[in-house]
């Protein structure tokens, strides 16, 4: 009874609201519920920093829970898709960097004056207004037209001159691109994300392809039984993998705050190309609908660069181990800073300022204290020569 009422429920909300409509909420809503739960799994990290076990957080229900809204997050993303054209979805990953921003606020510790706060966070706020003055235009603004993927389109468009052509650019490009990275070793960002999102445009192409088979097929129509199903699938997963590693190089080699604004600039705009050539998004827009579309995008860069640039850097840990000779504990310093020893001989740090979702991994630090020779023994007990009163 309850799954009847649900699935009359979407159809009528279809019906009133239309596919793009539904495709933008489920955009907002995934990036929203994704931002959460990082929010949320990193705090479970952060909680757990000072343990000894560094799996613990897997016996946490915090940290289950952030993983269930990141799953959840994830499928309406996945979903949005099939309902709303790529020139719209793709802009509203934004909303995932608007979220978190306003999270990292909530879980601010720090007690700033007011005249200190808008100084320091007055561009982040800026950036706020950008980033929903910006999705508000492009989504106005962005294409209307959405056709149903069925099976016979999908390979209509695929072999399309259009399609052909950019395929063969994207090829020889990223052929390119790898090159110079991979044997010039030119460990460039600008490099390593336009392969990210090369291989990005391919991914979303591809998703959207899978996702709207998949719901045709729910609603009734089966798509799965083509062979340009498996070949999407595969497509799919394959560039998700490859675009994760090469995503997961560019924040080991450079900040990871630069590392989002860049990549979610090159990955929109890349996503957005691959809908107007592929799926022929933009064929029955005007030119002010088109103009208008732009400049929210570019509105959206602007705040999404501001957000990202004035983020806290972390500060990098130097250690200084230094031996105090009345107990014999070595003790860790930090530009000045007495930390407590740690007599375990390993520490591991979590932090609140990367959002990239990399767990913070242990840094071992083995303190020995040095063994007192017979030259260290005599200096204690003072020169031979020398008679004590």
């Amino acid at each position: 009874m309850f799954n009847r009422l649900l699935i009359l429920y979407v159809y009528l909300f279809t019906l009133v609201a239309g596919d793009n409509l539904i495709g933008t909420l489920l955009a907002i809503f995934g990036n929203v519920l994704v931002s959460i739960s990082l929010t949320i799994q990193k705090y479970s990290h952060v909680k757990l920093a000072g343990t000894k076990d560094h799996r613990a957080f897997y016996r946490t229900k915090t940290w289950w829970s952030g993983f269930v809204f990141t799953c959840l997050g994830e499928l309406a993303n996945f979903v949005s898709y099939a309902f709303a054209p790529l020139a719209i979805v793709a802009p509203l990953n934004a909303v995932s960097v608007l979220t978190s921003s306003i999270l990292g606020f909530i879980f601010l510790r720090e007690r700033l004056k007011p005249k200190d706060f808008a100084k320091q966070f007055g561009l982040v706020f800026l950036g706020y207004i950008f980033v929903i003055g910006g999705a508000y235009l492009l989504v106005s603004f962005g294409p209307n037209s959405h056709e149903k993927l069925i099976a016979a389109n999908i390979v209509k468009h695929l072999v399309g001159w259009p399609v052909l052509l950019y395929l063969l650019l994207e090829i020889i490009t990223f052929c390119l691109l790898l090159y110079f990275y991979k044997r010039r070793k030119a460990n460039y960002l600008v490099i390593i994300l336009l392969l990210v999102a090369l291989l990005g445009s391919v991914t979303v192409l591809t998703v959207k392809a899978v996702s709207g088979m998949l719901v045709l097929t729910i609603e009734g129509t089966m798509q799965l039984n083509y062979p340009i199903f498996s070949v999407m699938f595969v497509c799919m997963v394959a560039s998700a993998i490859f675009q994760a590693g090469f995503l997961s190089q560019a924040c080991k080699l450079h900040d990871s705050s630069l590392v989002a604004s860049v990549n979610y600039i090159f990955s929109t705009i890349f996503a957005v190309l691959a809908g107007a050539v592929f799926y022929l998004e933009f064929n029955k827009e005007d030119i002010l609908h088109i103009c208008m579309f732009l400049l929210g995008s570019a509105v959206c860069f602007l705040g999404v660069f501001l957000i990202t640039k004035t983020k806290k850097k972390a500060r990098i840990f130097e250690p200084c181990v230094t031996l105090n000779m009345n107990n014999g504990v070595p003790t860790i310093h930090d530009k000045g800073l007495v930390i407590q020893p740690d007599y375990s001989g390993s520490f591991s740090y979590g932090t609140l300022v990367n959002n990239n979702g990399v767990t913070p991994a242990p840094l071992p630090v083995h303190l020995e204290t040095p063994p007192l020779g017979p030259r260290s023994s005599d200096a204690s007990q003072g020169h031979p020569g020398i008679k004590r009163d």
